[in-house]
């Protein structure tokens, strides 16, 4: 594995231009060194009673793992549902069971997920800000030590190391092949994880793992420091303290499509996946053209004022499409015109 590239400073516009657009995760160093709370970093009492100051009383989503699942949030047995328990907790009661297993030799493993922090911590939300997405509104993450496997993210994310050190290791989208893709349906955060234990990797069962490490990039950040992942840049995350907290920034660089990316990915593998092999590779050419567009492009012999599907729509066209897939979803019969 190699390091992620580092960048000390940089201005809004610089950011867009020159990171953004390289699609590729950059650690920003002491990029919010200034926040308060960052300034509580060598004290968990000073940090957790500064939190507690703040709360908001709104009880959020929450998972414990018992001990035995060492911190590594995953998939139960036989890849079926969860290896954790699903709650709603404030941000003192789950600070107070923190601090409580601190001390255990064998700690549970306890996670606020994703907390709007204008819901949670208002006057911090309104205090810490990013400097460069001032008005993008932040989620915050609480646990003890802890491992979420290799994801990926539907949006951009700038994540900003409040407390406690994290480990993240990144991965390339074209490694997913050799990542070893879990279940999608019931998929412990949402979106499909890694089944490969990264800090224990079985490379006689999941081979191809290793390619996947020799192309990771990984990053050790401290309380003030950033890391830019865009998406669909596969990352997973140690959280390596008895307390630590991460608030991130989700946004999306460019135009809202009409459906989402990972929709449209999903509906193709309902439709397109199973095909026999023949049918695929030309769909695959469809693809290439009209969608991935590398070599040709499908709109170069077409009037510039043209309304299409692959140019621009109109906002009525953009409703007009939708209508029509919304009654394209459901399993078609033989007589339905396609």
């Amino acid at each position: 594995m190699n390091l992620i590239p580092e960048l000390a400073e940089t201005t809004p516009e610089e950011f867009c231009q020159n990171i953004v657009t390289a699609r590729a995760p950059v650690v920003l160093r002491e990029f919010v060194k200034h926040w308060q709370l960052v300034s509580l970093r060598d004290s968990a009492d000073d940090f957790s009673r500064r939190l507690q100051q703040e709360d908001s009383g709104e009880k959020f989503y929450t998972v414990v793992g018992s001990p035995d699942i060492k911190g590594r949030f995953f998939y139960g047995d036989g890849l079926q549902g969860t290896n954790f328990n699903k709650t709603n907790a404030t941000i003192s009661d789950a600070l107070a069971h923190i601090a409580q297993q601190s001390s255990a030799a064998s700690p549970h493993a306890i996670a606020v997920q994703a907390a709007r922090v204008a819901t949670a911590l208002p006057n911090i939300a309104k205090s810490h800000t990013n400097p460069l997405l001032p008005n993008i509104d932040p989620t915050l993450w609480l646990s003890n030590q802890s491992m979420v496997a290799a994801h990926f993210d539907l949006h951009d994310n700038i994540a900003c190391v409040v407390h406690g050190r994290r480990r993240f290791t990144l991965f390339p989208p074209e490694q997913i092949a050799n990542l070893y893709i879990g279940p999608t349906l019931n998929a412990p955060g949402g979106v499909p994880i890694s089944i490969v234990d990264l800090n224990k990797p079985d490379l006689e069962k999941y081979p191809r793992f290793q390619d996947a490490l020799d192309a990771a990039l990984y990053a050790d950040l401290e309380p003030g420091d950033a890391i830019f992942i865009p998406t669909p840049w596969w990352h997973a995350v140690e959280s390596k303290d008895p307390l630590n907290m991460l608030i991130n920034y989700w946004w999306s660089a460019q135009v809202q499509p009409l459906v989402a990316a990972n929709k449209s990915l999903m509906h193709s593998m309902l439709s397109i996946g199973n095909l026999p092999i023949e049918q695929r590779r030309a769909w695959k050419d469809f693809f290439d053209y009209l969608v991935f567009r590398q070599e040709l492009d499908p709109t170069e012999h077409l009037p510039a004022e043209l309304h299409d599907v692959v140019t621009s729509l109109s906002p009525e066209q953009e409703q007009q499409v939708m209508d029509y897939l919304s009654t394209k979803t459901s399993s078609p019969k033989i007589s339905d015109p396609q």
